[in-house]
């Protein structure tokens, strides 16, 4: 196990590469299906070459694959970065039984899309919610995945994060301005960093949508009906998933986090001893991956 705490100064030095191309992500849509009928996912696709090794990147609860968009750019020259709107998120369908909010059937459009992508073998970075399909894809038998990175998430949560959780899912608030939603994200989310005023204005921008009379949020509020169930199986089960993965790990884990603490984090090295750490100083959950301090250490590990 590796532990480390990186500088903005060592983080400067590890990102000094070769000038980049700027790349532009390819926009689509596959289908998936329920027990019910069938789904569109969308996702965004950076790549240069498609026979370049493949990160997916999942993102949080009410979240959307603009999340990865620093992160992506930054990796796109090296690497194919393909990042989906989960069901439900972003532009993705939503789905007319809440009861199918839940991880099987997030990991079945994530196989949809792999399939559909050609993507044989894979890594996955995963955030808080997509940490946790990551940890059940990489634990299972004959994955695909080759490499996983964790995202400020354990195998189990907390109750206080689940607490704090209830306080805005489920809400489904009608905002007169860009301005007014952008102020309810930076006091639900206050624990994302970092974030500048750009990042929160564009987080605004890419986590909403326009209706009649204002904007609402970009993610189907029913997604709230499930979570308790969710969360309970949650902390049954992925544990047996994390006790079977044979694959690189890295950890990455705010140190103010309420949903990844001291406890489980050591909990999740005594139980996979050869996953590695690397801990963001004065940041809650999540890291948000949207600076050089934060993606040039993923990088570097992903490379190794």
């Amino acid at each position: 196990m590796t532990s480390v705490v990186l500088s903005e100064a060592e983080a400067e030095r590890s990102t000094k590469t070769a000038a980049r191309r700027v790349v532009k992500p390819e926009e689509g849509f596959v289908r998936s299906i329920t027990r019910k009928g069938y789904h569109s996912i969308a996702y965004r696709d950076w790549h240069i070459a498609d026979d370049r090794d493949t990160v997916f990147c999942l993102h949080g609860l009410t979240r959307n694959s603009h999340d990865f968009d620093v992160l992506a750019r930054s990796f796109a020259n090296t690497r194919r970065v393909i990042c989906p709107d989960m069901v439900g998120r972003g532009k993705s369908e939503w789905l007319d039984h809440s009861y199918d909010y839940q991880l099987p059937q997030y990991n079945l459009d994530f196989t949809v899309l792999a399939s559909t992508m050609g993507c044989q073998r894979f890594d996955v970075l995963g955030t808080s919610l997509g940490g946790l399909m990551g940890i059940t894809l990489a634990g299972m038998k004959n994955t695909p995945v080759r490499k996983l990175v964790v995202n400020d998430i354990a195998p189990e949560v907390p109750y206080a994060a689940l607490k704090r959780l209830t306080k805005y899912l489920g809400a489904d608030p009608l905002f007169s301005t860009l301005k007014e939603l952008e102020l309810h994200l930076r006091e639900t989310l206050s624990p994302f960093s970092p974030m500048s005023n750009g990042d929160w204005q564009r987080m605004a921008k890419n986590s909403s949508m326009k209706t009649d009379g204002g904007y609402r949020l970009a993610f189907d509020p029913a997604i709230s009906h499930n979570y308790r169930r969710y969360w309970f199986l949650v902390y049954l089960n992925l544990w047996r998933y994390w006790n079977r993965i044979n694959c690189p790990v890295l950890i990455l884990r705010g140190t103010e986090s309420d949903f990844l603490t001291k406890p489980l984090v050591e909990k999740m090295i005594d139980r996979l001893p050869h996953a590695e750490l690397i801990e963001f100083e004065g940041v809650g959950h999540t890291p948000t991956l949207n600076s050089k301090e934060q993606i040039a250490p993923v990088m570097e590990w992903l490379d190794q």
